[in-house]
């Protein structure tokens, strides 16, 4: 074995090598850096975040489903005992099917949210090169479409049980989603501003606890002040929406007032849960 010298590298003058000096990355032959692929848009970015969270929570969530719409199957059974029928039987009806709405657009998505910022879960997403509004509005319709099928179940069970006409449930086409937009919205606010995953928690259900309460039960037989509690509920718009549907003449302009002003406040509750989301991922 022989060893080579270091001089013979060197070249056969003696002459030493070089070594470029390396150079930034460019585009092209200028010089100029390359530029930075440009920030993903918002639509292509809320559905591919729609889409995972989708499938990411389909195994989970409908088990809880099934609860959400047994349990309100079963309060419209023992409301059948002290309601007949009426205004009353409608209010019980369009409260039961919202409450699926609020069980899981309000509820399991406060603790959604609660649970990715105890365990920072939130690092990932700020990670990814999507608008904040995205993730909020993705996770938001990915829990929101899981109440379809339970609402338009409790719907329908309810109007057979207090004997409602069928005719005008297509009005749940516009209640389900501008319901499951504003409950999604607060929900996701909830999950978010609380401090802690517990409180996170606890704040879900007492959220879905006065929708239930203010929802199912008819506001003529509520307090005065705590109708003014109903008032500010999000859910209250969609299920003033619904009960009028269920009138032989229904009074449309009344309902398109009712869910007019249930977009407006789904749209003030998912951009306060998208503040909360860039208040959060920073921290």
């Amino acid at each position: 074995m022989s060893i080579v010298p270091a001089e013979a590298v060197a070249g056969k003058t003696g002459e030493s090598r070089t070594v470029p000096e390396p150079r930034a990355v460019t585009d092209g032959d200028d010089g100029w850096p390359a530029a930075l692929a440009p920030r993903a848009r918002l639509l292509p970015s809320l559905a591919a975040v729609y889409r995972a969270q989708l499938s990411r929570a389909r195994v989970a969530r409908i088990p809880l489903l099934f609860v959400a719409t047994f349990q309100s199957v079963g309060i419209m059974i023992l409301m059948r005992g002290v309601v007949d029928g009426g205004a009353e039987a409608r209010a019980v009806v369009a409260g039961s099917s919202v409450l699926v709405v609020a069980f899981v657009a309000l509820n399991l998505l406060a603790q959604y949210f609660g649970q990715l910022r105890a365990t920072g879960g939130l690092d990932h997403y700020a990670t990814l090169p999507v608008p904040p509004a995205a993730v909020v509005l993705g996770a938001a319709g990915a829990y929101a479409s899981f109440t379809v099928p339970g609402t338009a179940v409790t719907a329908v069970t309810g109007s057979l049980l207090f004997d409602l006409p069928l005719t005008h449930l297509w009005v749940l086409v516009a209640v389900i989603p501008l319901s499951g937009a504003a409950l999604a919205g607060l929900g996701a606010a909830l999950g978010l501003l609380a401090p802690r995953q517990e409180l996170a928690t606890l704040l879900g259900q007492l959220g879905m606890s006065a929708a239930l309460l203010l929802g199912v039960l008819p506001a003529e037989r509520l307090p005065g002040p705590i109708a003014y509690a109903r008032d500010l509920l999000p859910s209250t718009y969609g299920v003033e929406a619904l009960a009028r549907s269920f009138d032989r003449h229904p009074d449309w302009p009344a309902v398109v007032l009712d869910l007019a002003v249930c977009a407006g406040v789904g749209v003030a509750s998912l951009a306060v849960a998208t503040w909360a989301y860039r208040r959060a991922a920073v921290r």
